[in-house]
């Protein structure tokens, strides 16, 4: 269960580097500040292990992460430029340019969002299908269930989520949004049957998780974006293929809740699940924070089905770029 906490700051100090010298003296690091969209866990374990391995130091960037929160407000801060850098889900952020926000995914966090629905063990609710007249305790905003209603042809009742599982552990026939990397872990945790999980990848609905930028900051600053991008990616690789203990604790350090068996099991099921590198055919650790056009042009058309976005609204360019990531 994802708890709320009080927002707090872990800066990354810089180091003299290549990228921070400028003919033969020392330029001053390029300072940005990443608001998460969460408070500190393993889902943001690339960003928190480039910050302590001196990965964004080494690019010549002095990087301040803001854990987030069920009310960060991400998106709008990253549009105002309260922040350079935002992590969120493709999906919303989608919804937030068609409004006129001037935000630009540019690298994928997650390759699959790791949302779906968790189901008790013992429930007869084994596919979509079998969601008809079920009540799910969600989010009431949340996309995907509009997306269930029109590909599957089901009515749900929806009760408001106070993330919580107190209501799933009560209850053996109820149905719960959920983070697949966190939820099972709590509900087995506190002494409930692993839940069974109903992804949103399983149903044909493959949003990311990204990190986003202010269009502006990414015309402005093209070369300080790659670098962030750079180093993020390195981060990434290392905390899945390394030792993740440095990450952890500087996420114990901004989420006093954190423990280090959460943090280890966290980090397996995204391991388990693939979800940095993805699990298609060009999956790997060359496809860490890669987007792809055809994923987000396919996105966009679902959201347009579904009246999510009006027709024509957003286009593909808009939404998304590939200009600051790696060639692969």
């Amino acid at each position: 269960m994802r708890l709320v906490l009080i927002f707090c700051t872990f800066l990354a100090f810089s180091t003299t580097t290549r990228s921070a010298v400028t003919n033969g003296q020392i330029a001053t690091p390029y300072k940005l500040t990443v608001q998460l969209d969460w408070v500190a866990e393993p889902e943001h374990g690339g960003i928190y292990q480039a910050a302590v391995r001196g990965f964004f130091a080494a690019e010549g960037l002095d990087v301040t992460i803001v854990p987030g929160g069920p009310n960060a407000f991400v998106v709008q801060k990253i549009a105002t430029g309260q922040a350079q850098i935002g992590q969120g889900e493709s999906t919303d952020i989608l919804q937030k340019i068609a409004t006129g926000l001037p935000v630009l995914s540019v690298a994928a966090v997650f390759q699959d969002d790791p949302s779906g629905l968790l189901v008790n063990a013992a429930s007869k609710v084994q596919r979509f299908e079998d969601l008809q007249g079920k009540t799910i305790i969600a989010r009431p905003d949340w996309t995907f269930l509009k997306y269930l209603k029109k590909h599957y042809g089901v009515t749900v009742n929806v009760v408001p989520q106070n993330f919580s599982v107190a209501a799933f552990l009560s209850e053996k026939d109820a149905i719960q949004q959920g983070y697949f990397i966190a939820e099972p872990y709590h509900i087995v945790k506190a002494g409930g049957a692993k839940p069974r999980f109903l992804s949103t990848w399983d149903a044909g609905f493959r949003a990311y998780a990204v990190l986003f930028t202010n269009r502006k900051f990414a015309r402005e600053h093209p070369a300080e974006l790659r670098a962030f991008i750079r180093a993020y990616i390195k981060g990434w690789n290392d905390y899945l293929t390394g030792d993740p203990t440095p990450a952890h604790v500087a996420m114990k350090k901004a989420n006093s809740a954190l423990t280090d068996e959460f943090a280890l099991a966290s980090r397996q099921l995204i391991l388990e699940e693939k979800l940095v590198t993805g699990r298609d055919a060009d999956g790997g650790p060359a496809n860490t924070g890669q987007l792809a056009v055809a994923r987000f042009a396919k996105q966009i058309a679902q959201l347009e089905e579904i009246s999510v976005l009006p027709k024509n609204k957003v286009t593909v360019e808009q939404a998304m770029s590939t200009e600051f990531l790696p060639t692969r």
